[in-house]
């Protein structure tokens, strides 16, 4: 069975960081956004296979949105 996942990838000092919103502490990491994105889908992956069709559907039932906004700073 095939699902779509959310996922946020953040850069830092030490490479990429990914984490998936819907499925509490799946994170990985990775030294470049290839290998991020191959890491976290493994983690997604390993981590739906214990979970039951039911607590998957609950999981991935989430709705995440994202956007930016412009703020102010004075």
């Amino acid at each position: 069975m095939s699902y779509k996942v959310s996922i946020v990838i953040e850069k830092d000092e030490h490479g990429y960081y990914a984490y998936c919103p819907e499925l509490e502490g799946c994170q990985s990491q990775g030294d470049s956004i290839e290998e991020v994105i191959a890491n976290i889908k493994e983690a997604v992956e390993l981590y739906l296979e214990t979970l039951s069709e039911e607590e998957i559907k609950e999981s991935l039932s989430k709705e995440i949105l994202t956007t930016a906004v412009e703020v102010q700073v004075a």
